[in-house]
């Protein structure tokens, strides 16, 4: 009998284009389509390749499936800490991004199809995502209502999987409300909106969301920000933030620290 033929050790692909969208950080990207609702982005495909052809007959469906590239991670983890799993999954097991090829897929709207530019809704990519492929939502073939949910199911017969499981409540008290405004204001730098994305999943410590304990509290880093908060109940009260630069990156000869960090720590201080 002939030899069965082997599968080939490599594979090459190259991206058809890139998603522009408002998260530019890992961190502030929402965990799937359904946690970003109406969060507008676009995808740009690459001029030259005859796609203007290939996206012939696509505005005529509601949604898309899109077939992306992981590219600001490195490396793969065989089990990982989902944000809804009290103990760590196997990868296979969950929508994680640290997977041995990082491919990830999202269904997405469609909003319109203007040239090579797909206008999009409920994004979750991070802005500069490589794509890969897209493809047409079809309900009647892709949508499985009787699907079970695995670890994700909820308690009781018959139930369906919470998710997103329910929010946090997230405050702000003071100085935090103060400094928060006054870096939107001065500086165009909005810390609410990235922390009320991660801090309404829960405050569990967690790498990937950055997030610690911090003495008595926690802490969760936002790029070069740090957001020190409390937790009662469910819900979450962020007390202050602070710079993550250190005092010779501040006032050092040639400082690397944005002039936004500067200005904050003459204003409000250090922690």
């Amino acid at each position: 009998m002939p030899s069965e033929p082997e599968p080939p050790t490599l594979l090459t692909l190259s991206p058809i284009g890139v998603a522009r969208t408002p998260f530019r950080e890992r961190s502030e990207a929402p965990r799937q389509p359904q946690a970003a609702a109406g969060v507008r982005g676009s995808i740009e495909l690459r001029p030259g390749h005859g796609f203007e052809h290939a996206l012939l007959d696509l505005e005529r469906f509601s949604r898309i499936w899109v077939l992306f590239w992981f590219h600001l991670n490195e490396g793969w983890r065989p089990k990982v800490l989902p944000p809804r799993s009290q103990r760590r999954r196997g990868v296979f097991a969950t929508r994680s991004p640290h997977r041995p090829n990082p491919l990830g897929l999202s269904v997405l709207r469609l909003e319109r199809v203007e040239g090579l530019t797909l206008h999009v809704l409920d994004v979750d990519l991070v802005d500069g995502t490589p794509v890969l492929d897209i493809k047409p939502y079809v309900a009647y073939t892709d949508a499985h209502p009787d699907a079970t949910a695995g670890w994700l199911e909820s308690p009781g017969p018959g139930s369906a999987p919470d998710d997103p499981a329910p929010s946090f409540e997230i405050a702000w008290a003071e100085p935090a409300e103060a400094q928060a405004a006054w870096l939107l204001e001065a500086h165009g730098v909005d810390l609410r909106g990235p922390a009320a994305r991660v801090l309404s999943l829960g405050p569990q410590p967690h790498p990937y969301r950055r997030i610690r304990a911090e003495g008595e509290g926690m802490r969760l880093a936002i790029k070069d920000w740090r957001l020190f908060f409390t937790v009662e109940g469910r819900r979450i009260t962020v007390r202050s933030i602070a710079t993550g630069y250190r005092e010779r990156e501040l006032w050092g000869e040639g400082g690397g620290a944005p002039d936004a960090h500067r200005a904050f720590v003459e204003r409000f201080g250090r922690r």
